[in-house]
Formats: C-alpha cells, sequence, structure tokens
C-alpha cells in the first residue's frame, strides 16, 4: 500500500481520466462508500452536508442523495459554482426534490451529524474569512464530524477536528502525520485501476500482507543457537551515575522478539538483569570476544555512546546504533566499512544529526529521514507518530503505535527487537520495519488492556503477543476498508 500526498492522488485521478475511464464513477463510489460508513457509525441520524462547490463537494452531494434512499434525514448547505461531475451530482440530487441551501445559511442542531465535504484535497494554503470561521464553528459544535477525504483545512490551521474520516483511494499523508484531526480511520476503494495505487515512488505504508511474510520461521530443529545471537553493548558508570537500564530493556526487547541468547557487555557494576542474559562486565567500552550474529549499541551510553559504537565496528556485524552512538562519526565509520546498520534517532537526535531543528525534523519527517539515510547511507528509523523507515529511494511509514509509547526505554526495546531480527538474517530494512510494526502493535494492545502509564519491559512483554497475531493474520489495522 502506496501513501499519497494530496498532489500525488490528484495525478492518479488524472491518469485515470486519460485512460477513459468515467471520473463520475469515481465520484460515485466515493459518496456511496462514505454513506456506508456514515450509516455504520451514525445509523439514522440526521445528517448536515457542507459542500463545496468542487469535486469534494460533489462527493458530499452523492453521500446525501444515498443517505436519502436510505431513508436519512438530509440538509444540505452548498457552496454555488458547481462544475463537471459535482453539477451532475448536483442535479441528481436536486431531481430528488432535496432544498440545497447556501452555504452560508448552514445551521444545525442537537443530534444532528456534520459532513465536512468542503476542501478534501483541493485546499492550497491556509483557510480564511468565512471558511475559517465555518470550520471553528463546525468544531465548537461538539456535533459528530464525518470527514470526506480528508478533514477541511489539513495540513494547515484552522481545521476539522473529524469524529471519523473516509479517505477516497488511497491513504494521504495527513491521515497518518495528522492523525488527530482524523479521528477514525477509513480507506474506501473507489474503483481507481490498481496500478495507479502501487506508484513506486511513493512511500508505503507497512501493512499485515507485506511484513507477515519476513517473520522469521522457527523449524522444529531450532536451537538457541540457530535462532539469532544479539550482543548488547551500552550503558555508563562515571561521575556519581549508572545508566543501567536503558541496554537491559534491549536485552529483552531481542529475547522477547526471539532471539535464542542475548550477551550483555555493559560497565562494572550493572544490576544482572534479565537472568537469561550472559554477562560481560568491562571497565570501558570495549568489545569481548562474543559469538553473535547482530548486535545493538549505545543505549544508555551516556559520554561512552560513541566509544561503544567503534569498539563494536570491529566485530563487522550487523548493527542497530542507538541514543549516545548516534553522531555522524560512528556512521560515517560504518558505511565506510560497508556494514549493514540500522540508525534510530528520534526527532531531536535526527535533527542534531541533519544540522536543523527538530520542529523542522518534526514537519516533515519523510524528508529528514530520507535525508538522513542519504547522508550516512545506513538504514534510518526514525521515530515518531508515525514512525518512518528509510533506506536509499525506500520510505516506509507504519501505521501501529499508540501515545502510550511515550515513557521512557520504549525506544530500547525498539533498538533489541530490531537487532533480534537483523541476528535471524533480515535485511537491515526488512528487520527495522517489522521491528517498528510489532513493536507499535505491541503498545496498541497494551494500551487498549492498560491505557496511559504502560512501562517499557512491558512493551517488551507484548512482543510474542503481537507477533503472534502477525503470524495468524489476525493485526487489527489502525483503519477500517470498506
Amino acid at each position: 500500500m502506496r501513501l499519497f500526498t494530496p498532489e500525488a492522488m490528484r495525478r492518479a485521478d488524472e491518469r485515470a481520466a486519460e485512460r477513459g475511464y468515467p471520473t463520475l464513477l469515481l465520484m460515485e463510489w466515493a459518496g456511496m462508500k462514505a454513506a456506508r460508513v456514515y450509516r455504520a457509525l451514525f445509523g439514522e441520524a440526521p445528517a448536515v452536508v457542507l459542500a463545496g462547490k468542487g469535486n469534494n463537494g460533489g462527493d458530499g452531494l452523492v453521500l446525501a442523495r444515498h443517505l436519502l434512499l436510505e431513508g436519512v434525514g438530509v440538509r444540505v448547505y452548498a457552496e454555488e459554482g458547481q462544475k463537471g461531475d459535482a453539477l451532475l451530482a448536483l442535479k441528481a440530487l436536486l431531481a430528488h426534490g432535496v432544498e440545497v441551501r447556501p452555504l452560508e445559511e448552514a445551521s444545525w442542531a442537537e443530534g444532528e451529524v456534520l459532513v465536512d465535504a468542503l476542501f478534501g484535497t483541493g485546499l492550497k494554503g491556509p483557510l480564511m474569512g468565512f471558511y475559517a470561521g465555518l470550520v471553528e464553528r463546525m468544531n465548537a459544535s461538539r456535533l459528530p464530524i464525518l470527514a470526506l477525504d480528508l478533514p477541511s483545512g489539513l495540513p494547515h490551521a484552522p481545521q476539522v477536528r473529524a469524529t471519523a474520516t473516509v479517505a477516497f483511494g488511497g491513504l494521504k499523508t495527513p491521515h497518518l502525520f495528522q492523525r488527530e484531526a482524523c479521528g477514525r480511520l477509513f480507506l474506501a476503494e473507489i474503483g481507481l485501476p490498481k496500478d495507479l495505487l502501487e506508484d513506486s515512488t511513493l512511500p508505503e505504508v507497512a501493512t499485515l500482507e507485506a511484513l507477515r511474510p519476513l517473520l522469521p520461521r522457527r523449524p522444529l530443529t531450532a536451537h538457541k543457537g540457530s535462532v539469532g545471537r544479539v550482543g548488547v553493548l551500552g550503558g555508563y558508570r562515571g561521575e556519581g551515575l549508572l545508566y543501567a537500564g536503558a541496554p537491559l530493556l534491549a536485552a529483552l526487547g531481542a529475547y522477547r522478539m526471539g532471539a535464542g541468547l542475548v550477551h550483555l557487555v555493559l560497565p562494572e557494576g550493572h544490576p544482572p538483569s534479565p537472568l537469561e542474559a550472559v554477562f560481560h562486565p568491562v571497565p570501558a567500552p570495549s568489545l569481548p570476544p562474543l559469538k553473535v550474529e547482530a548486535l545493538a549499541v549505545g543505549m544508555g551510553g551516556g559520554p561512552w555512546g560513541a566509544a561503544w559504537a567503534l569498539a563494536a565496528l570491529e566485530a563487522g556485524l550487523p548493527t542497530v546504533l542507538d541514543a549516545d552512538a548516534l553522531t555522524l562519526e560512528v556512521a560515517e565509520a560504518y558505511r565506510r566499512r560497508g556494514l549493514p546498520a540500522v540508525l534510530t534517532p528520534h526527532a531531536g537526535e535526527a535533527a542534531r544529526l541533519l544540522g536543523t531543528t527538530p520542529e523542522a525534523v518534526a514537519g516533515d519527517p519523510l524528508e529528514a529521514a530520507r535525508a538522513l539515510a542519504e547522508r550516512t547511507g545506513l538504514t534510518v528509523v526514525l521515530k515518531g507518530a508515525p514512525t518512518v523507515v528509510a533506506e536509499g529511494d525506500r520510505l516506509s511509514v507504519n501505521p501501529t503505535g499508540h501515545p502510550a509509547l511515550a515513557t521512557g526505554g520504549t525506544g530500547d526495546v525498539l533498538s533489541g527487537a530490531i537487532a533480534a531480527l537483523l541476528a535471524a538474517g533480515l535485511p537491515p530494512f526488512e528487520a527495522a520495519r517489522l521491528g517498528v510494526f510489532l513493536h507499535g502493535l505491541a503498545g496498541d494492545l497494551l494500551a487498549e488492556e492498560k491505557g496511559i502509564g504502560l512501562l517499557a519491559h512491558e512493551v517488551a512483554e507484548a512482543l510474542p503477543r503481537a507477533r503472534r497475531l502477525l503470524e495468524e493474520g489476525r493485526v487489527p489495522m489502525p483503519f477500517g476498508v470498506v
């Protein structure tokens, strides 16, 4: 599944039209599918449809006609000036005797549902004047809002804060990167030719179908030395400080992702946990002889972070570089050696590596991840909501994950989990996107049970359940398909 910009989706619509596909059919399917979602969410609650004069407004007019045919009360307010398909949709609605009143007269009452069919992907800049005021009125109403394609105003402010959004044809970047404004998300297939929806120049959205085949299979003859062994190098002791937890959590993440054995290389004086790990206490960052297939390096490294990474370089193994191991010097050293490595920065760390600000990274995480992958020549996991995985010209956006994961140590668990998949033989890009997906799914499962207040070790404990759900094809994706 590909992730479209609004411009890329418009190009797909145009290419379909150039092939002779009737664009009126796209509008009809969009309105019909949106009406289906409306009925599923709101039943027979009366609708107030707010329609612009463009194609998004036309989608809303089609929805109004389908709701009317199903016995749902509908009031329609529309901007004047429809053309083309939108004009045909208006005429079809008027043929049923529906009164379409000017948008300026729009009003609503308690018990009704607002349908946002104002702009969709057709917006060129921030809303101003009448439309900004209308959106603010809609949000202040506290009524349920169903947005068609995109909540009006996105990606700018002000914006409609929808209860639910029906995306037409494909998911667009605001659906995942400005998810709060979209509410519950539904993807409506509206008849676009499949090849137009698989544009390889666009980022992918990680899906069950794409990731399930990547899961390492474990034969009946498996033993701890045959399913992947991981070395974890990290921690710091000095200046009255002991950074102990992060590498231990990485070890736990590796075990719970399926590693057969984990070796922990730590500063002397670390507490012995998890009990299953093999401990190698050292007085300073160094690499003792380890029989492993992959490394996770830097967690809790503090001032020792880069030294841990440069020591690990000598092993010549696939490596996850996290936290204080994330420096351009380290990345360049791994690139020169041609070693497969995965960088796992959050926005602040990515900003430091790129010489920009965390706000700039958060403002365009796709471009930031791509730029960092290009600069380092390595695989990048840019952690966020959502997380982006980049390697060369490939970009993958992860749809799983919950705000409950915003707690200390969950990133360390992720690093260990990715290292376990590297040790099992997956290439860096595949290990990264599978590890990120399962880590996010573990957070989703726990958040559903416990809500906010998760602990990082609990996320690690939930990884086997997330993996089993993926193996069985029972992953609850964060958007419905209609």
